[in-house]
């Protein structure tokens, strides 16, 4: 949310398009409220303030949503977008930031829905700790690669601890986490190819 002319606070332009896309895509499973609800273990109230753009989703709910609906997060985040093009110049990087946790979100590769893979920049705030209950899309192959601090992933009950210039390869069957012990924040490259 951003201030607006009257002193009041206008829905951010992001969230307004993500919130447009969440509410066609119900639309287009036919599912009510109730059942997305269900389906995601996301309350209905949460929804739909999500889908009318009154809160900005965090990473969590975003995934939970993916996971229903068969899509990583880049990929609906890139339904969001203009059309993709084939180079995107690093100010016309999409970003997106989840302010409640810490984590900040940079699509670098351009999104196209025909490919498999993508590149997704990385950023927590020390102190950030992020729970994914499932994968997006199960067996979704990532690299993270640390560019600079220190990141804790966790997959399948198993910590990996990563510096800067470690890479971690995983396949993901269930939950995940991803935390920024400190004490700086951490940076990081995420590569991502479906299945």
């Amino acid at each position: 949310m951003k201030r607006d002319d009257v002193g009041g606070t206008a829905p951010d332009p992001l969230d307004l398009r993500l919130g447009a896309r969440l509410a066609e895509l119900r639309a287009e499973h036919g599912w009510s409220l109730g059942e997305l609800a269900e389906r995601s273990g996301i309350s209905r109230s949460t929804l739909s303030r999500a889908e009318r753009a009154e809160t900005s989703p965090t990473a969590s709910l975003l995934n939970r949503l993916c996971a229903v609906y068969g899509r990583t997060m880049s990929q609906l985040l890139s339904e969001i977008e203009a059309e993709p093009a084939p180079l995107v110049r690093a100010a016309d990087q999409p970003v997106w930031e989840d302010r409640a946790s810490g984590f900040v979100r940079r699509s670098v590769s351009p999104p196209h829905g025909g490919l498999r893979g993508e590149l997704v920049e990385g950023r927590l705030d020390a102190g950030a700790d992020i729970s994914y209950d499932r994968p997006p899309v199960p067996g979704l192959e990532q690299h993270l690669w640390v560019l600079e601090g220190t990141l804790a992933v966790t997959d399948r009950e198993v910590e990996h601890r990563l510096g800067d210039g470690d890479c971690l390869r995983l396949r993901v069957w269930g939950p995940t986490r991803f935390r920024c012990p400190g004490p700086e924040g951490v940076r990081y490259v995420l590569a991502v190819v479906r299945p």
